[in-house]
């Protein structure tokens, strides 16, 4: 990605969410914040100040996280969804978002923002 971005990571796990915002300051991203629920994301989002989001399909509980890209799409701020193994598709609303598989990798993670970026 030519352009450096500010990124919202959506994440329960920590250590997960610490690996992904290590390789985006790698890769010369910064990192706008971390969320662990639907909740706190909805607010940072509502806030606003970032560029991409990058979103866990599941959070701890069972938490899906539908609503924050139902909210991401009518912000029209770009986002990409990851995930360890989903297997039901996201709603058709969010069929068209680029998927992070996890484990992550260095090189997996720019072609994913771009790819959220451009759509």
């Amino acid at each position: 990605m030519s352009d450096n971005r500010s990124v919202l990571i959506v994440e329960d796990e920590p250590l997960i969410a610490m690996m992904l915002e290590d390789f985006l300051l790698s890769l010369g991203h910064e990192v706008a914040g971390i969320c662990e629920s639907v909740a706190e994301a909805l607010e940072r989002i509502d806030k606003g100040g970032f560029d991409v989001a990058i979103v866990d399909v599941h959070l701890k509980g069972g938490e899906q996280v539908w609503p924050v890209a139902d909210r991401l799409a009518e912000k029209r701020i770009p986002y990409c969804f990851s995930t360890g193994g989903h297997v039901d598709g996201p709603p058709q609303a969010h069929a068209h978002v680029p998927i992070l598989a996890k484990p992550f990798t260095l090189d997996a993670v720019d072609p994913a923002l771009r790819q959220a970026c451009e759509a």
